[in-house]
């Protein structure tokens, strides 16, 4: 109950506190910056919107420009074609005198080629005077001129037309192609081809009821005509500051007439649209409004198909200015408006908070203090130096109901000190008379256990020891009546004979076990290290079974008063033991040194393996009667027999183990005097 009280008082200081900082900050850090981002957002939105609204009205500009040249080349051959001068130099049947005509009225138009061709396709005069045009097509231009009405269009000259009419021509039209990036890729290497204002207009010759004047314009590397239109639609101050405006006309999606520079001096002919915008403008016929990247850098783009006399989109026109004006200015006004943000926040957001302050501090002092009593500190106290309102006299009040708390406690702790130390006596009183009832029930069950147990063996050797008796002295008689014929037998008769001693050796364990006192022999003093010597020929032969590796550390100088026979089963016992434990092999190490314990001098002696290791379980019962872990190979009295030959003569004996790293037996016994 207390703990769900206190977490109910820590949420409410955390949510007073909360509510307060949220009256406070809340306007200032979530509201404004929340409206400043929409805002943000929106102007942002809104200023790219204004870019691409005005650089779709400069492609308009451009478009609308592009279409005078195309009327105003239309125009021109048509008037041409119905001038006085014209019919009466073409009605007069003099090819030379037309031709010449053609030749001053193409320079002084600024056509590139100019020529007459009647229906059959035949050219009456063309202009340069060496011009072969290519009239084997059937250019829609020049077929809606022999319908009767002028037309003009773009279309696509190939090199050998262009070289037809002027060599010079050709030439201006290659452009090597320059490697771009984002471009689709290509195996050509230039653009031979011509982008050209083709224009047609009925006229009528001497036998040729049905003729056409058709001029042209190239527009690839055609400079003045593309700064024309920059001029015209980047006019000074239309662009802010470090802003550049471009205009292009791409033959396909190469620029075959451009403002971009490549290099300061170097304009960017050859170069090539990306696939992005090739894709939408040229394959799906789109206008392209949105940023791109033109050559090296990045511009607000406004893109558009050209389509020529066919039908088919083989150009666009374009028109576009640097993108990076633009960007700083948005990102300058962006950077002012987050420093005007934090400036007003940082002015603003300390004096909230001192507002805030004055009403969440007290009430968490209180709310400290009531924490602080909760945890044992009755001494703790508000102590509020308020101003005298309400909150300073809820601490007042509190404080004096911690004093009557306070009191009551230490009423309380005397009393429950008085009966802690009551209840403690009558426990402890308690506990003891139960400890020795426990010990003196073990005493009891132990020595009924043993005396059972030493009646028991006392009966079961007397019984096996006559039986033995029977057949060790039949066995005698046996050897004696068969003489020499019981060397057929020999094998048998000494492993018989083996037995019957083994069952003695047994028989003589209980018999220890049971009656210690009585088969306790006689008591010499002897060297510990002497008696290791005398027991590793005794077990040399389990040693030969396994690979271990015996290791010896003799310093004891003492000497200890035992049976030799009893000391000697000791070790050889624990000997045996540490050798089973290692039946792939191991460190048997043995070592003695002088020790004293409880001030009686005397020797340690250690057996120690790196066998398999008891468990806990284990080392808890070895030295129980019958306890054995070698199932069929023990009788589970060597442990115990040898705890009893140590305890008689006033040493004792101790057990570490590790599952998996080995034991150590440690055996204590007095120096004999």
């Amino acid at each position: 109950m207390a703990e769900e009280r206190r977490r109910r008082k820590s949420g409410s200081r955390l949510s007073v506190r909360v509510r307060l900082l949220a009256i406070a900050l809340l306007p200032t850090l979530v509201v404004l910056p929340l409206f400043l981002g929409w805002a943000m957002v929106r102007w942002n939105a809104k200023f790219d919107s204004l870019l691409i609204t005005k650089v779709n009205g400069d492609l308009t500009i451009a478009h609308q420009y592009f279409s005078r040249i195309l009327e105003n080349s239309g125009e021109k051959i048509d008037a041409l074609g119905q001038s006085a001068s014209f019919r009466d130099v073409a009605d007069s049947g003099d090819a030379a005198l037309l031709a010449g005509l053609l030749e001053r009225r193409r320079e002084e138009l600024g056509l590139d080629f100019l020529y007459v061709v009647r229906r059959d396709r035949t050219v009456e005069a063309a202009s340069p005077p060496s011009a072969v045009p290519p009239v084997s097509k059937d250019w829609p231009v020049i077929e809606q001129a022999f319908a009767g009405s002028a037309a003009t269009s773009v279309d696509i000259f190939e090199a050998d037309d262009l070289t037809a009419i002027s060599p010079a021509l050709a030439d201006r039209a290659r452009l090597d192609l320059v490697p771009t990036p984002n471009a689709v890729p290509t195996e050509r290497a230039a653009e031979t081809r011509g982008m050209v204002v083709h224009s047609a207009s009925p006229v009528t010759v001497p036998g040729a009821p049905v003729a056409a004047l058709v001029g042209g314009i190239l527009l690839n590397q055609n400079l003045v005509f593309i700064d024309t239109i920059n001029d015209l639609v980047y006019r000074e101050a239309s662009l802010p500051e470090g802003s550049q405006g471009t205009a292009t006309l791409f033959l396909e999606d190469v620029r075959v007439s451009t403002n971009v520079r490549l290099f300061e001096d170097k304009r960017a002919l050859g170069t090539r649209v990306s696939a992005a915008v090739r894709q939408k403008v040229l394959g799906e016929g789109q206008v392209w409004l949105d940023s791109a990247f033109v050559v090296n850098d990045w511009y607000i783009s406004a893109y558009e198909p050209i389509t020529d006399s066919f039908g088919e989109r083989v150009g666009m026109l374009y028109v576009g200015f640097l993108e990076t004006p633009f960007r700083e200015a948005k990102l300058a006004t962006l950077v002012a408006l987050l420093l005007g943000f934090l400036v007003v926040t940082a002015g603003s957001v300390p004096l909230f908070l001192r507002w805030a302050r004055g009403v969440f501090k007290p009430l968490e002092k209180m709310t400290d203090t009531i924490a602080s009593v909760e945890k044992g500190n009755l001494g703790a106290r508000t102590r509020s130096e308020g101003s005298g309102d309400e909150i300073a006299r809820v601490a007042e009040h509190l404080d004096h109901l911690l004093d009557l708390v306070q009191e009551s406690d230490r009423q309380l702790r005397s009393w429950n000190e008085e009966l802690n130390t009551r209840v403690e006596e009558r426990t402890r009183d308690l506990k003891m008379a139960n400890r020795q009832l426990e010990d003196t029930t073990k005493q009891l069950i132990m020595s009924e256990k043993l005396a059972a147990i030493g009646e028991i063996t006392a009966g079961v050797a007397h019984e096996i020891n006559n039986p033995i008796a029977v057949i060790q002295g039949n066995l005698e008689v046996l050897r004696m009546l068969l003489g020499d014929h019981a060397k057929v037998a020999s094998t048998e008769i000494r492993l018989i004979d083996e037995q019957v001693d083994r069952i003695n050796q047994i028989v003589m364990k209980l018999l220890q076990f049971a009656k210690p006192d009585e088969y306790a022999g006689y008591a010499d003093r002897h060297a510990p290290d002497e008696v290791i010597s005398d027991c590793l020929p005794l077990v040399r032969h389990l040693l030969r079974k396994t690979d271990i590796e015996v290791v010896r550390e003799a310093t004891a100088s003492r000497l200890v008063l035992m049976n030799r026979t009893e000391l000697q089963q000791v070790l050889i016992n624990l000997i045996v033991n540490a050798i089973h434990a290692m039946p792939g092999g191991g460190t048997l190490t043995m070592k003695t040194w002088d020790m004293k314990k409880e001030d009686v001098a005397g020797v340690s002696i250690e057996i120690s393996d790196t066998g398999v290791g008891m468990s806990a379980d284990v080392i808890a019962r070895i030295f129980d009667p019958f306890y054995t872990t070698k199932s069929r190979q023990g009788t589970g009295l060597g442990l115990s027999i040898t705890q009893t030959l140590v305890s008689r003569q006033g040493g004792d004996i101790k057990v570490e183990s590790i599952e998996g790293t080995g034991t150590v037996f440690t055996i204590w016994l007095p120096e004999g005097t």
